[in-house]
């Protein structure tokens, strides 16, 4: 069958619609059935929750708490929770939605969810956290379970929430449960390698890519925006495997040197300087925008969604793109980065590294027993590999870009488990 873009969609700020777009034509392409089409694009759960907080002032504060279960056709539900002033149920719905087609195309017996809870994590106290983390706990006790529903760390979250979450949810049970969550501290069952994970798979991907386009790492250029926990790592990795990083960016702005960033050093600076990247003498400051246009080999966007739109998608100069972080291409760019030859390594591909060392925490969790980190390397090196091969074999198989590729590879595997189960 041969490839016809889908139609624009309506509003490509909104990364459920930009989700259903590639959604509506990888399903158009494998044929699947209205039947089968409408229970994979629909919810399996959505739970909406009021958390009031009493805040250190003495005043009690009401926030909003999300988690949306896309599917558990797979198996246990799988994702993050977010804490971010922007959080929203459609940017959740959205989110679930990719961690269903992310597990699906890494072969992980996972379903997809999304938590979130809309804060300001930036002005809250460590104390306010902590009442935060345990009273969503608390309101999703009968969601989350080992064998149900396993979050993870996700934008403004991190190992200190996930122990205060394994520690609020095993209290309930009596028992301490440490495979109810992912992403925890090392001594409470957390997994090696999961830190850099995430980065690590963009790396994997990245030299795939460069495979295919015969591009000699040695000789590659690279652009990265964020530079927190996806991107600092891919930055790094890739750096150490002959890649010349000419740009890094945060939220303090966009930092440039033609004559390559000493991702060490900048990494270091970003440490001692209170996570920021403001003040770095290594390279001179541009435009934080600039960085996504940059003639460079190797674009990573790991920062947030819809940074490639249709207001620079005519400017972007890089040979292939990784996407490190969720939805950074808004759909309207597909067809214009298609037709200028790009190689785009999606989202549900090219950062499913961090959801396959989750689940080999998850797996430790459960036999009681420790990998160690070289085993963890190899395994998800491995798992990545042949993940992009599957999907770039996919993608010459139905003449289509690789995004299209990795939705149908992961919808037709959902598709077909829930067959062979049987509908209701």
């Amino acid at each position: 069958m041969s490839y016809i873009e889908p139609a624009p969609i309506k509003d490509k700020e909104n990364p459920l619609d930009s989700m259903m777009s590639r959604f509506d034509e990888a399903a158009r392409l494998l044929g699947i059935s209205d039947e089968i089409y409408n229970i994979l694009k629909t919810p399996t759960k959505q739970v909406i929750v009021g958390l009031p907080i009493t805040m250190d002032s003495g005043k009690i504060e009401v926030f909003q708490g999300y988690r949306v279960i896309h599917s558990n056709i797979l198996g246990p539900s799988k994702g993050g929770i977010r804490y971010d002033p922007g959080v929203t149920l459609n940017e959740v719905q959205a989110l679930a939605a990719w961690m269903t087609w992310k597990c699906a195309v890494v072969d992980i017996p996972y379903g997809g969810a999304k938590g979130g809870i809309t804060c300001n994590p930036r002005e809250m106290s460590a104390g306010e956290l902590e009442r935060l983390t345990r009273a969503y706990t608390l309101s999703m006790l009968d969601v989350f379970g080992p064998d149900r529903d396993i979050p993870a760390p996700d934008m403004g979250t991190g190992p200190r929430e996930m122990a205060w979450l394994m520690d609020e949810y095993s209290k309930s049970l009596g028992m301490t449960v440490n495979s109810v969550v992912t992403g925890k501290p090392l001594v409470l069952g957390g997994s090696l390698g999961r830190v850099e994970a995430t980065g690590r798979g963009v790396m994997v991907c990245a030299l795939a890519g460069m495979e295919k386009l015969r591009i000699n790492p040695y000789k590659a250029t690279c652009a990265v925006q964020g530079f927190g926990n996806v991107g600092s790592h891919a930055a790094r990795l890739l750096h150490e495997r002959g890649v010349n990083i000419l740009a890094i960016s945060d939220m303090s702005g966009a930092y440039y040197n033609e004559k390559g960033i000493d991702i060490d050093a900048a990494a270091a600076y970003v440490e001692q300087n209170n996570r920021s990247l403001e003040g770095f003498t290594g390279a001179e400051k541009i435009p934080a925008g600039d960085l996504l246009t940059l003639k460079v080999d190797i674009l990573v966007p790991a920062a947030k969604e819809d940074v490639i739109t249709e207001e620079n998608m005519h400017k972007i100069e890089a040979r292939m793109i990784v996407e490190g972080a969720n939805g950074p291409t808004a759909a309207v760019a597909d067809a214009i980065l298609n037709n200028k030859g790009i190689l785009a390594v999606p989202d549900i591909l090219a950062n499913a590294g961090g959801v396959s060392v989750s689940y080999f925490e998850w797996v430790q969790n459960r036999l009681g027993y420790k990998w160690t980190q070289e085993r963890i390397h190899r395994r998800s090196d491995r798992i990545m590999r042949e993940a992009f091969e599957k999907v770039y074999n996919t993608s010459v198989e139905y003449q289509i870009p690789m995004r299209i590729a990795a939705y149908i590879v992961a919808i037709d595997k959902v598709a077909k488990t829930y067959t062979f189960r049987g509908g209701y």
